[in-house]
């Protein structure tokens, strides 16, 4: 009778544990139909490029023929006997994906995958080839709009990405290493990432396998609509490491929009570098948490320095939209209408205030100028520090205008626990400008003790607010 009772506990048992995995296999989701309905409006992209090489370039790098040795003689008779140092041709090719938006022949895929093509090569998934040529080409967005000469053409529908959720399903379909076709899937991991390489792009971070080749594919949501374009991924191999970055569609069809009614792409300009708000800057700015973008410097000439932005300013709202970190505010700016007046709700001295600001044209390259001043060194007990005048040749070497002191010397202390080192450059203190080395030594007397002070230091060639404390 008990073993009975056993088989049947073991019996029940094992249906409830099929039971449960039957459940957990139909709340997965089937992309079956979404990679039918539109595998056909994916496309592989190659590229030629054409290129001229000498013989004695394609020696390996790093290989030094000295003169005088015998063996440059060698390779220079070699290459004579060759056809002398004549170019040879040569050509390379590279692979990407893409996908088509309109059924006449416009074809989406990334700035990188075509950048300084002689030719671009679109292949269909009835492996039609038809040549594409490039009406406009991003590279801050590293978003391209390609044109090939066809109709009737099988087409993706596009999505909304302001409206996505970490932890939503997505699938991206593209060639990684040249695998035609090749579906990946996996969930979104964050929105709204900023990356070295541009911070005008909010990014899609997703754990979906993105591989060479996968670049300029596109990322679908379970309504089988394309919600970012595949494009960068975060590898120590060059291999897929479980984080990819897709643009983000609204910023693509704003960049495609800006190419065919202008051909180029502009952006809005403010002109201030940035940073985040640590805790300890938080409390010392008068911020009950830590939020915003923290303003480190303000460009000379400038749509920031004609509104009165000043440096230590925290950026909180942007024309009605929040910042809640430094990487918020570049895209924000950069998607504003040139042109446009906007309200800026900033923290200054404790205290909200309101700025408002005509957004100018992102110019191409943004330089500031360097002036002088004379040499001069002085202690700091208090913050237990050496400072010094700023050199002629140091304010042309880190492009400092004006004011600020040269930190010559740390010791334990309150400086050295706030993170400042020897080379940096104090340009401001709780909030006040540092002219000279004598101002400073005055405005560090009047430091209050025991709480956080925002202290900016320039350090190789950016700008950043770090908390000091001094502990009385």
């Amino acid at each position: 009778m008990r073993v009975n009772k056993n088989w049947t506990a073991l019996t029940m048992l094992f249906a409830w544990l099929m039971l449960s995995f039957s459940v957990q296999a139909r709340s997965l989701p089937d992309f079956t139909e979404l990679v039918a309905d539109n595998g056909d409006a994916v496309v592989n992209i190659r590229t030629h490029n054409k290129t001229e090489e000498t013989p004695t370039s394609m020696l390996p790098r790093g290989l030094d023929l000295p003169e005088g040795s015998g063996i440059d003689d060698f390779f220079k008779k070699f290459f004579e006997g060759q056809g002398g140092g004549a170019p040879i041709p040569r050509e390379s090719e590279s692979l990407g994906s893409g996908f088509v938006i309109s059924s006449d022949g416009y074809i989406l895929t990334n700035h990188h995958v075509i950048k300084d093509a002689d030719e671009i090569i679109v292949r269909f998934s009835d492996r039609t080839e038809l040549e594409a040529k490039v009406l406009g080409s991003d590279e801050r967005s590293d978003v391209a709009l390609l044109k090939v000469d066809a109709k009737n053409l099988k087409t993706v529908k596009l999505g909304d990405s302001d409206n996505l959720k970490v932890g939503e399903w997505v699938l991206a379909i593209g060639s990684p290493f040249g695998f035609d076709y090749s579906a990946t899937a996996g969930i979104i991991s964050a929105l709204g990432r900023s990356l070295p390489s541009d911070s005008y792009v909010p990014f899609i971070q997703t754990d979906v396998a993105i591989n060479p080749g996968n670049s300029g594919g596109p990322l679908f949501n379970l309504d089988g609509e394309v919600i970012g374009i595949n494009s960068q991924i975060y590898s120590r191999t060059g291999g897929f490491m479980g984080v990819s970055f897709a643009i983000p569609i609204d910023t693509v069809m704003n960049v495609v929009e800006q190419i065919k009614s202008q051909g180029y792409v502009s952006r809005g300009w403010l002109g201030v570098v940035i940073q985040d708000v640590t805790r300890e800057l938080a409390e010392s700015f008068g911020l009950s948490k830590p939020s915003g973008a923290l303003i480190s410097r303000v460009v000379d000439d400038s749509p920031a320095a004609r509104a009165g932005f000043k440096t230590g300013d925290v950026i909180l709202k942007f024309d009605g939209k929040e910042v809640e970190t430094s990487s918020d505010l570049p895209p924000i700016v950069g998607r504003t209408k040139v042109g446009k007046e906007v309200d800026v709700e900033v923290m200054r001295n404790n205290k909200h205030t309101t700025l408002k600001v005509t957004i100018e044209e992102l110019p191409k390259d943004e330089a500031l100028t360097s002036n002088s001043t004379k040499p001069g060194r002085f202690v700091d007990d208090r913050l237990s520090m050496e400072v010094a005048d700023i050199t002629p040749e140091q304010r042309k070497q880190f492009e400092v205008e004006k004011g600020g002191v040269m930190v010559m010397k740390v010791e334990q202390g309150p400086a050295i626990k706030a993170g400042i080192r020897p080379g940096d450059i104090i340009l401001s203190l709780n909030n006040t400008e540092i002219e000279d080395p004598h101002q400073f030594i005055e405005v560090a007397k009047k430091l209050p003790a025991n709480k956080p002070i925002p202290v900016l230091v320039q350090r190789g060639g950016s700008a950043q607010f770090l908390a000091i404390e001094i502990k009385e």
